[in-house]
């Protein structure tokens, strides 16, 4: 059908643009992040521009070099301890919750009642954090293609993101989650490669598919290419309970909006309800980083309105989320505004 074509067309367009962005990115050297005592960040995604922060006397904690990326994390001035994976800022102590709080519980206070969740990357431990706060989420799925981030987490973040890898929901798997969801939803796949052997166990038992799928991923450079591909968008639909909905990293909008718009584009000739909410975050590029969030709610107001509200208890801990700042991720200014628009047309 025509309706088709153009999802085609626009699926390779956003192919052609993340190839654009991945062949643009130029991470330095671990060496040269850090001269006179202030880190200064790779130009991956923001030619022109990069944050900067001044080293603590303790420096540098940790420096490796993982099958996939370099790894880094160092004591700051003012932000407490930071991660940085490829010479880009992943978290800091002091504003990480402003992240972890909002890609999580944006889908999943809007969903009713969310079960069964799958978090893709997330290797720091902040989305499982705020994911394990639910009660009635039964089942964690965590699929973090690097094992030493993980263990980094774990060593350096345990008192902050890394505090719920215990947790007896969760099962982890260090596998390429492209794959994993793949086998998930066919069934096919080596079942000597750990993605294919998780995601068979897991479609055992009259799986019914997740409630929620949260996509925690770097930018479209490296390990986490295959996450922003089309298929992946297909697999995650394909890989849903009814009424699902997918959180996936976003981008910023001051810098990558028209890589912004094809991807809502794409989206929107995936899922039935497609939305775009942001949050802000000192130490991420233009103190910004958005979400793409999709639905197979097709009813008003989906995902926009939360469905449920966190008691007392747990508003008592959240620093940024609350129902309010739910609705308000998604009023964007103007420009972003109009410009997303059009992906509608």
């Amino acid at each position: 059908s025509s309706a088709d074509a153009l999802a085609a067309t626009t699926r390779r367009a956003l192919v052609a643009a993340l190839v654009a962005s991945a062949a643009a990115a130029r991470p330095r050297s671990m060496a040269s992040l850090i001269e006179n005592s202030w880190f200064a960040e790779s130009e991956v995604m923001w030619p022109g521009q990069r944050f900067s922060l001044k080293v603590a006397e303790e420096g540098v904690l940790h420096r490796s070099k993982s099958k996939f990326q370099d790894i880094l994390v160092f004591q700051s001035e003012t932000y407490g301890k930071v991660l940085v994976l490829d010479g880009v800022i992943q978290l800091t102590e002091r504003d990480e919750f402003a992240y972890q709080e909002m890609i999580a519980h944006l889908p999943l206070f809007a969903h009713a009642e969310p079960k069964r969740v799958l978090i893709v990357g997330g290797g720091d431990g902040g989305v499982l954090r705020e994911v394990a706060r639910h009660s009635c989420v039964e089942v964690v799925d965590m699929c973090e293609i690097d094992e030493a981030v993980v263990k980094v987490a774990r060593e350096h973040f345990g008192d902050s993101t890394a505090t719920a890898f215990d947790d007896p929901r969760l099962t982890l798997v260090h596998a390429d989650a492209a794959a994993y969801l793949k086998t998930v939803v066919d069934g096919s796949g080596d079942a000597s490669d750990p993605a294919v052997a998780a995601a068979l166990k897991r479609r055992g038992g009259g799986w019914p598919g997740y409630d929620v799928i949260i996509v925690d991923s770097s930018d479209p450079v490296g390990p986490a290419e295959t996450l922003f591909a089309p298929a992946f968008y297909d697999s995650m639909r394909a890989a849903l309970a009814p009424g699902g909905c997918v959180c996936t990293q976003g981008e910023c909008l001051w810098l990558h909006l028209p890589l912004i718009s094809k991807v809502v584009r794409a989206c929107r000739g995936i899922f039935p309800t497609v939305e775009y909410a942001f949050t802000t975050v000192p130490t991420y590029p233009s103190g910004q980083i958005g979400f793409v969030v999709c639905s197979l709610d097709d009813s008003e107001r989906a995902l926009v309105r939360p469905l449920r509200a966190p008691n007392r208890d747990l508003q008592k801990v959240l620093r940024y989320y609350n129902p309010d700042v739910h609705a308000a991720a998604f009023v964007l200014p103007e420009f972003a505004s109009r410009e997303l628009r059009k992906a509608n047309q």
